[in-house]
């Protein structure tokens, strides 16, 4: 029978088992700023050693094996390391790089110097391929600091014992609620608490889960990821974009971070998401609020950078792509391109010197490292294809757009029913994309088709978030899920077969982009698009090749949700889902993990990286 912690699907019951709220403290911080900014999930997965020795303490307990004379030299090394940084001899605001010299650990190596790179940004070693040299941890040390941008540091009790004693896989949990930013476990097996108050005790509510950090700042944390390529026992990488545009590369393991874009001083407007790139231990992507997608790299220091606008003559230092020379001749139309400024440092234009430019020592790679503007209005979200060939970004001005990274241009644009859209999702097989909006809809794109395949009804207000469960997806029927502004959660079954075709679906291919389905058509054979000619060039006859327009509602399959669940009184802002359960998020800060019903066997039987393998295999053959 449901309650408020259980919700019966069609595999059985789902039950909440373990809650995150915030403390007594952090309630106080968050009543003297007001919430802002939406609470964003992030988790990731660390593995640690099960063949541990109880007698041998430190780091060494993590790595265990023969070497554990010299992972104790080394640790030792750190923690002096970490006392030595005081704020006067290193103080935050005094340097704004993010990294320090490369310290011994495990994770997976950097790209290639810029001048071993081919001629895009993106192209890094898969899978952390080669140990050249170590990666370098950040620079600054948090419990030391002096900045006025970190307030407090509020760390768990013994959080080093408990973390050498974790063993097996342990999920961590990251998340933002108004400036504050917490760490925590995720899943952790339910043991007995304290309730709150002992005559209303009831056993089948769980307390709140204590965090193992919380992070005070003095600005608005907006988005954060994890890097998934380098994640470790020893290091987790997690980046932070906040509403003044500074970016915080992170450490929780050590407690070190570093700053990028500080102070905006490549970019002031506020960022509003940020996404590692899929197996590369380097590159980031952050978009902002003034429609500009913005390529990092967390180990350069900031350089003197200033983007120019569409329509006015780029200097010879920044030559614009393919997609976007055209801008120079005439005004820009968001609808059919993107406006890419290469630094003197991008790949492209790093080959030799051109007029007017400084000498080549003075040249040295800084961020960023490429700058795409957009759109006009506010970018909400994006997300990478699972090959990290594509990326699709959602903006207020009601467009999904598909962007092409490596050849850095737009290859489609489609309209939304009505309003703006307000989360993305890609499917793990790569073959579909999830739009929530303002329109109540969720909407399901197919890029390769270009065109709109069913459409979600059940919502009755804004959609907040959606994500795909890949646990139940295998290729034939996919199980995802979505939040509300009426706070509902609302799980979907899609079958692409089983879908009733509307009659009216051939109208919309008549209005299908021919210079969008030539560029994905070289791309899934695995060709290159990166000098794929301007649309203008192609002699095509739309104005707008490369836009779709919403079809109507008869042209498109609908389909039913399968669970309807109401959840809380305050309004739900994320959702995630985990092997071993799902979470959802309110904007409070309240985090609520449900459990799944049995051990679910993935359905799918080729995970993310297995199709970036496949792909990449693709490209070379």
């Amino acid at each position: 029978m449901e309650n408020e912690s259980t919700f019966v699907a069609p595999e059985g019951v789902y039950s909440v088992t373990e809650e995150h709220k915030p403390t007594p403290l952090a309630q106080h911080t968050i009543a003297a700023a007001p919430i802002l900014y939406p609470t964003k999930i992030s988790t990731v997965s660390v593995r640690f050693s099960v063949n541990k020795s109880t007698t041998s303490p430190g780091l060494s307990q993590l790595l265990g094996g023969n070497r554990e004379k010299e992972l104790k030299r080394v640790s030792g090394k750190e923690r002096e390391d970490g006392q030595s940084v005081s704020s006067s001899d290193d103080p935050d605001d005094a340097s704004p790089d993010a990294s320090s010299t490369p310290a011994p650990d495990a994770a997976a190596s950097p790209p290639a110097a810029p001048h071993e790179q081919a001629s895009n940004p993106f192209s890094h070693n898969p899978g952390g391929l080669g140990k050249r040299k170590t990666a370098p941890r950040p620079k600054h040390n948090m419990r030391t600091t002096s900045s006025t941008f970190i307030t407090r540091l509020q760390n768990a009790d013994n959080i080093n014992k408990a973390l050498q004693s974790k063993q097996g896989e342990t999920t961590f949990l990251f998340y933002n609620s108004s400036k504050t930013f917490v760490w925590t476990e995720a899943g952790a097996k339910l043991k007995v608490r304290r309730c709150y108050i002992a005559p209303a005790c009831n056993p089948a509510i769980p307390s709140p889960q204590e965090p193992l950090a919380r992070i005070y700042f003095s600005a608005y944390p907006t988005c954060h990821d994890v890097n998934l390529a380098t994640v470790s026992p020893e290091r987790i990488d997690v980046i932070i974009g906040f509403h003044t545009g500074d970016i915080l590369w992170f450490d929780p393991i050590s407690s070190r971070y570093g700053r990028l874009n500080k102070q905006g001083r490549i970019c002031s407007s506020p960022c509003t998401a940020i996404r590692w790139v899929p197996d590369s231990p380097n590159l980031f992507l952050v978009s902002h609020a003034d429609g500009t997608i913005i390529i990092y790299d967390k180990e350069r220091e900031d350089g003197t950078f200033i983007p120019h606008e569409p329509g006015s003559s780029p200097p010879a230092s920044f030559p614009p792509d393919g997609a976007s020379s055209s801008s120079s001749q005439g005004e820009w139309n968001p609808l059919d391109s993107i406006y890419v400024t290469m630094p003197p440092w991008h790949p492209v234009t790093a080959g030799g010197p051109l007029p007017g430019t400084k000498p080549e020592k003075e040249k040295a790679a800084k961020n960023p490292v490429s700058h795409w503007r957009v759109s006009r209005r506010s970018i909400v979200d994006f997300v990478f294809s699972p090959d990290a060939k594509f990326l699709a970004a959602i903006s207020e001005d009601g467009c999904l757009r598909v962007i092409d990274t490596v050849a850095e241009q737009l290859v489609d644009c489609y309209a939304s029913y009505f309003g703006a859209f307000t989360c993305v999702a890609w499917s793990p097989d790569g073959r579909f994309v999830l739009t929530g909006g303002q329109d109540d809809l969720v909407t399901i794109f197919s890029p390769w088709e270009q065109r709109v395949i069913a459409r979600c009804q059940g919502h009755s207000s804004f959609v907040c978030g959606v994500a795909f469960d890949d646990v139940r997806c295998d290729g034939r029927t996919y199980r995802f899920g979505s939040i509300g502004e009426d706070n509902k959660l609302i799980l979907w079954d899609f079958s692409y077969g089983a879908l009733h075709r509307p009659k009216l679906q051939i109208a919309h291919h008549q209005r299908m982009s021919m210079t969008s389905a030539l560029s994905l058509a070289l791309r899934r054979r695995g060709e290159s698009t990166l000098y794929l000619a301007p649309s203008s060039a192609l002699g095509a006859e739309s104005p707008l090749p490369r836009f779709h327009p919403a079809p109507s509602r008869n042209e498109v399959a609908v389909v039913q949700p399968v669970v309807v669940k109401h959840i809380g009184s305050d309004m739900l802002t994320d959702i995630a889902f985990l092997p071993r359960g799902l979470l959802t998020a309110n904007k409070q800060g309240h985090i609520k993990f449900w459990i799944r019903p049995l051990a679910v066997q993935p359905r799918h039987l080729r995970t993310q990286s297995a199709y970036r393998r496949a792909s990449q295999t693709d490209a070379i053959s």
